[in-house]
Order: structure tokens, then sequence, then C-alpha cells
């Protein structure tokens, strides 16, 4: 009797699919890369209108409140303040004036002391809560600015909440805008003195921005959220003299020490800084929104939501987002945008149900502005001092008023038409019963009222780095034997493929030495060379050095073919590439979108300069040609003096300025300069060692 045959176990469908896929990785990157550069050109086509996700606020549900009373009130403090400015010291007196004005409210006054911090890199501050910060060189006395706060307590309250209006001002040479934003913010706080139905304490900080916005709002919040306890409210001034003290804060001086009087009040719910610029769009008044926070955060759309519609239909402003503005006339753009509004309306005509597709003008203009939220969530750096609160997890705008009225001179109209609004945001999240939450959180906008939800930008992500895995074990398959067992019946490696923990090892040692790298910048301040160029060129000289010292020390070398040695090598690089991507993309997906676009493709293309003789001489020179393209585009400095470039033009670029670039990173505490330093700079270097590497 004839012994019975085992049978063969059938692969899972997942395998089969996995071996279809690797087996023809090329097919499937090109495939990918071009899906995710065409999906990323139709993120504003799929952009969705705004809606409000929070029923419980019910913006414009209630008329305002607000009267001429209160903007004729709030018109004698700017004239109040204006006067103030031919006077030959006023920085003291417009803090007096402000408490002043506060005090007649029946409101709450008090004052905080805060001292200019230095924005200096230190490697441990990165993804650390906000710390005291520390104090500028030769900071003296004399040096510190004065917040005024103003605290509305609410009747309806029980002191657990609290709503902040911030108006940054600069106390040594304020201007009309300056007095005008102080205006308008009266005007609003002073109605809500007076009200019954405010739930919410109100918290207004005049914030002295005489070392910056940020920091002024920066220094205040962290002392707030921060518990101090007996003599630690009392700040040490014995070494200055009484001229150097503002003289309006001598009511608060009690034996040579000034009392902080430190205010506080609830959780904070929400948080609007108001400004006020002179600038303005012909024949309309306009209200610019910035959002942007640290290392791309955002608040909570229904915030934004709020504040659109409450200006658009109920006030008549113009709101706008910042949009790069070189876009708007590129003509590649203007083709697209064309061929784009072609397509829909031959859609349209198929099925009018399809609605793909918009007009040229509204593409070119939605994809302007989601150009600059892509590009300034990247960066990392917050756009205005409503960054500070989200730091705090607390939803955070700045409102920055451009009145075309105040051209001719209608002071009055403007500030019933600024804190009309301003007292609708604040009545919609008074009705709040809890935090921001039922909205987004991570998205981009292609305009105030549209934008693009994470289930939608995710896809140009995650079709650009799809095809890294894929070709890493392309290679890898390709260059060992991979079999079944004979005996066993199970996969079997060949023991050459070992030799693979010679390229993790040199991939580990290069991103090794960005990590140090990252932390040069840090011994180069202490040094404090002169110029710009000059801390570039010895950045670049230490890094070169410690990267020769590692290849000495540690030793990199392959033990296998001379094919292997570079086809193993771009493997574990394109895994490398991938597991950093898919990392950056958690702390700051836009980051890691853009870092996608310009390592991708030269990982994926890559290939030793040498000619192979089995391919045409234009196809070997097509290849090196390109490597070289995508090669010079992906290093850092060139990639920065292109992307600047492209959006503030070439001319005035300096060398330096990219160390000036780097430097605004790490004061931030950007994860941007992390993944550039540690990340994509290790990247390029192996991409370039195996452009070199002899095969």
């Amino acid at each position: 009797m004839a012994p019975k045959e085992t049978p063969k176990m059938k692969q899972r469908p997942i395998v089969r699919l996995g071996i279809l896929i690797i087996s023809h990785s090329v097919v499937v990157s090109v495939i990918c890369c071009i899906s995710g550069v065409v999906a990323l050109l139709l993120l504003p086509i799929l952009a969705k209108n705004t809606y409000i996700s929070e029923n419980a606020l019910m913006p414009g549900s209630a008329n305002p409140m607000l009267s001429d009373q209160d903007v004729g009130e709030a018109n004698k403090l700017v004239n109040a303040l204006l006067d103030l400015k031919s006077e030959p010291i006023s920085s003291g007196r417009v803090s007096t004036l402000v408490a002043e004005f506060i005090s007649d409210l029946g409101a709450e006054v008090g004052y905080h002391k805060f001292y200019p911090e230095s924005n200096q890199f230190h490697p441990l501050h990165f993804f650390s809560l906000p710390d005291s910060g520390s104090l500028q060189e030769n900071v003296n006395c004399s040096m510190y600015g004065i917040n005024v706060i103003g605290i509305a307590r609410a009747p309806q309250g029980d002191g657990k909440e609290a709503v902040v209006l911030v108006t940054p001002y600069n106390s040594e040479n304020a201007d009309l805008s300056d007095a005008l934003s102080i205006g308008l913010t009266y005007s609003v706080f002073s109605l809500l003195t007076q009200v019954t139905w405010l739930a919410k304490d109100i918290i207004w900080l005049v914030a002295d921005s005489r070392y910056g916005e940020y920091s002024s709002v920066s220094a205040w919040l962290r002392d707030y959220q921060r518990p101090v306890f007996g003599a630690s409210l009392i700040l040490d001034s014995d070494t200055c003299d009484g001229g150097s003290r503002p003289y309006d804060l001598n009511n608060f001086m009690t034996c040579g020490k000034l009392i902080d009087n430190f205010k506080r009040a609830g959780t904070m719910a929400a948080a609007l800084v108001v400004k006020v610029t002179e600038k303005s769009e012909p024949f309309v008044d306009t209200l610019n929104l910035y959002a942007e926070a640290s290392n791309g955060q955002m608040p909570n759309l229904d915030l934004i939501n709020i504040v659109n519609y409450l200006a658009v239909h109920r006030q008549g402003l113009h709101v706008k987002v910042k949009k790069l503005i070189p876009l708007l006339n590129a003509k590649w753009l203007n083709v697209l945008a064309d061929i784009l509004e072609t397509v829909g309306v031959i859609f349209r005509r198929l099925n009018p149900q399809w609605k793909f597709g918009i007009p040229a003008a509204e593409y070119i203009d939605g994809t302007a502005t989601l150009a600059s939220s892509l590009y300034y969530q990247a960066l990392g750096i917050p756009t205005g001092p409503h960054g500070a609160f989200r730091d705090y997890q607390v939803d955070a705008v700045t409102l920055e008023f451009s009145p075309y009225s105040l051209r001719k001179g209608r002071h009055k109209e403007f500030l019933l038409q600024g804190s009309r609004l301003i007292e609708g945001v604040i009545r919609s999240v008074n009705n709040l019963l809890e935090k921001f939450h039922q909205s987004f959180f991570l998205y981009l906008l292609t305009s105030p009222g549209r934008f693009v939800s994470v289930g939608v930008y995710m896809i140009p992500f995650i079709l650009l780095v799809a095809p890294l895995p894929v070709m890493a074990a392309s290679l890898y398959m390709n260059i060992f034997d991979f079999g079944p067992n004979t005996e066993t019946g199970q996969l079997a490696v060949s023991p050459r493929s070992v030799t693979w923990l010679d390229a993790a090892k040199m991939v580990l040692i290069v991103h090794f030495w960005g990590a140090i790298v990252s932390l040069l910048p840090y011994c180069i301040c202490q040094m404090d060379f002169s110029t710009p160029t000059m801390n570039l060129a010895i950045w670049s000289m230490l890094s070169a050095l410690c990267f020769l010292l590692l290849c000495l020390v540690l030793g990199l070398h392959f033990n296998q073919t001379e094919k292997a040695k570079w086809v193993v090598l771009k493997s574990a690089t394109l895994s490398a590439v991938f597991i950093g991507l898919c990392l950056m993309s958690v702390v700051n997906f836009a980051t890691a979108e853009i870092g996608a676009l310009l390592l991708v493709p030269l990982c994926l293309m890559i290939h030793p300069l040498k000619i192979n003789p089995n391919m045409g001489t234009l196809v070997n020179f097509s290849r090196m040609a390109l490597n070289f393209i995508l090669l010079s585009m992906a290093f850092p400095p060139v990639s920065f003096f292109l992307l600047q470039g492209a959006v503030y033009g070439f001319h005035g670029i300096d060398i330096g300025d990219f160390w000036m670039w780097v430097e605004s990173l790490w004061a931030w505490n950007s994860a941007t300069y992390l993944y550039i330093t540690m990340i994509h700079l290790p990247c390029w270097v192996l991409c370039l060692h195996i452009l070199l590497h002899a095969r």
C-alpha cells in the first residue's frame, strides 16, 4: 500500500497578497507615489464646509447687548491713552490708567511682574512642560514688564471656569493700534461686569509686550498655572532705586518689597487674543484669524467656526487666514485648476449627483491657504501669543482686526462692530458645560469656512510612505535565499542573511550621530561666535568630524558581495525612513508630510553612480541626474532655501539664514528641529553613502 502523501498547506490569502505586492514592488511604488501626490493636490476639492458640532454653543442665538454707552466709555479710554503718548514717561502711566478704568467698573485688579526670558538652546527642553524659563543675560531691575489683570466674577458661576481676553500693548511705544486694542476689549469687559447671565469668570490680561507678545502672555500663564505659596509672592526689589520703579505701583510697595498681588480665577475654557492693526483691505473691514500653535497644535475647530460665523453673518466682516501668496500667481497651479474645473464639469454632466470639482479661482485660493496651513504647522512655531495657551491645553485664537473704517476716522463704529463680535463669541463659550471636545483638533484649513479633516489628509501620507516597507522587503528577499525546508516544511533563511545586522549597525550609528548633531548647537551657543554664517560653518565642521570619529571608533564594514553591500543598506535605510516618518506623523503630521515628499522619492530612486553595462547610456545618465537632483533637494539647507524662495522670493537670501531658522526652531522647542537632525539628515547621509558606493 502506497504511503499517504502529506497534504500541502495552502498559504493564507493575506500572505499571498503580500507576496504579490512585494514581487511587483516597483509598480506598486510608482502607483502609490503618484497617487499620494495626486491625493495631496485634490485636498482643496475634498475639503468640507465647517459646521458647529457642539449644539450648546448656539452662536448668534441672542441679540447683542453692547450699547453705544459702552463704546463711548471705551472711546474715552482710547483718547486718554493717546494723550499719554505725548508725555516723556508714559509706560507706567498706561498701566495706571488701565487699572483705574478696570477698578471703576467694580472688577478686581491685579498686577503681574515678569522678566524677559532668553530663548537659548537646551537639549532637555523638548517635549517638556513649560518651565520657569531663564532670564536674559545682563538683566537688571529696570528690565521687567508689568501685566495688568482684571477679573469680572460671574454672578451665575462658582468660580471654577473662566474665559480669558488678552490685549497685547507696547508700554514703551504705544500707538493708535495698541490704544484701539485696549479700548475694544475694555468695551466688552465693561459690559460683562454688568450682565447677569455670565456663568464663567472673565479674565482680562493687558499684556505688556515690550519684550514680546508671546513672552508676556507665557510668563503670566506659567505663574497662573503654577501654585505659589507664602513669601514667594513677594519679589525682591532692594537693588532698584526709587526712580526705576513704575510709580503706578507705589501703592503696592511695602518695606522695599514689591507685592505681586497675583489674581486667579477658574480653569480656562477658552482664550481670545485681540489685536488691531492699521493695515486694512480696501473698502472692507477685515478680520485675520491666527490659530497655529507649537508643533502643529490647533484649537478645537468649533472655536474657529464660532468666530467665522459671527464675523461673517452678524458683523459683516471679511474673514481671512494666512495664504502662500506666491502660489496665487503660479502658472502650473492655474493650469491645474483649469483642468480640474473642466473635469468637474464633465463629471456633473455625466451625473449631477457627483459633486467633484470646484471653480478654478476657488481651487487656487484653497491650495494657497492649505499650503500655508501645512507650512506653519510644520514649522512648529506659534503664529501669535495664543500659542502659549495650547501648551496648557486651552483652546485659543488670535483675532487681528484690520478696519477700513479707521481711515475715515470712524472709531466708534469700529469699536461697536468688533466688540459685538467678541461679545457673541464669549456668549457661546459661556453656554458650554464642558471643554471643547465635539469637533476636530487635527485639521487643515483651505479657507475660514472650509477644512480638511484628519481622516482625509492622512490618505496622501499613507500612499507616500506605503512603498517604503514594500521596497525594503523586496530588496531583502531578492538578495538573500528564501525557501521551504525539505525536512520541516517551514520557511528557512540562508545563514548569510545574518549579515543584514551590519547594515542595521550602520543605520543605528548614523542615527546616533544625528542625535549628537542635534546637541552641538548647545555647545556652539556657549562659545558665542559673531555671525550666523560662522556658527553654521562650525556646526558643519563639528558634525563632519563627529561622523568620521564614529566611523573610525566603531568601524563600519561589510563581509558580503559587492552588490549585497548597497542593496541591504538601502533596505535598512528604507525601513528607518518608514519608522521615522510614521513616528513624526504622530508628533507633527505636517512635518512628516513635507518630509515624505522629499525623502520617499530619494530613498526609492537612490542607486550607486557606477554605470550599469546592462542598461543603455541614456538610462544610466538619466538615473544619475535624477539621483543628483533628488539628493540635492533633500539636503536640509537646500530644502530650506528652496522653500523660503518659494514663499518669500530668492532675493536677499544669505547662507546664515539657515542657522537663524534652525535657531528659531530650537528656541521654540519645535519638534521639526529633532526631525531634521535625527531622522531627515541621517537618512540623507545614508542615501549619499549608497550613491557613492562602488558596486
